[in-house]
């Protein structure tokens, strides 16, 4: 069962915690989280891009020039593909492109994730991260006594709509409820900031 040192907000070493072996021991199975990631960012996807076909562009309406005779090629409308400012052939049209897995797989693949950065040392356990009031400074001083720098990001157990504005100006740094954590997010970031009620909740979800 890996062990992993709790801090508080100074830095400063308050005790130890045991994590569970199944949801933060797990072997990665690089193929899994690639499937995930890829439809996290598939259903982040608009889709609303769209070209005009010949139906749909303005003018053309009548055919330029007779069909024989004239020594040029023959066309019926000015607005064809093969025209300057014609209709586009399969262009784009809108779509979606979000697809599903199953909700075993995508819970397996943000255990293997988690797991992850526990084993290479990017997990980070805090008591407690309460905020009164919004204050970047304040965040930002918390996170460099963790000795944290680069992306990170914090997950607590409860939402605290002040911690998230105090990060949000913080380049690289995302603040999350434990509920909303994804496995894009815990492999886009370098560290990950846990408090000890978000592993708590985290423990219950993807340990049953």
């Amino acid at each position: 069962m890996p062990t992993v040192t709790v801090f508080n907000l100074r830095g400063e070493r308050v005790g130890e915690r045991e994590l569970s072996e199944a949801v933060f021991g797990q072997e990665p199975n690089e193929g899994l989280l690639h499937q995930v990631v890829v439809m996290q960012l598939a259903n982040r996807r608009v889709g609303t891009v769209k070209t005009k076909t010949r139906a749909e562009v303005r003018g053309g309406g009548r055919k330029p020039w007779r069909q024989k005779g004239t020594g040029r090629a023959r066309h019926g409308s000015i607005r064809s593909p093969l025209w300057r400012k014609g209709g586009v052939t399969f262009g784009p049209q809108p779509r979606d492109h979000g697809f599903t897995m199953p909700r075993r797989a995508r819970r397996q693949a943000l255990r293997q994730a988690l797991s992850a950065k526990a084993r290479g040392g990017g997990l980070v356990l805090v008591d407690a991260w309460e905020v009164a009031e919004p204050r970047t400074r304040r965040a930002a001083e918390a996170l460099a006594a963790l000795g944290l720098d680069g992306p990170v990001l914090v997950v607590t157990g409860a939402h605290q709509p002040h911690l998230v504005k105090s990060v949000r100006n913080l380049p690289g740094v995302r603040a999350l409820v434990a509920d909303d954590l994804n496995v894009y997010d815990v492999l886009a970031h370098r560290s990950l900031v846990m408090t000890l009620d978000a592993v708590d909740r985290v423990e219950e979800v993807l340990g049953a």
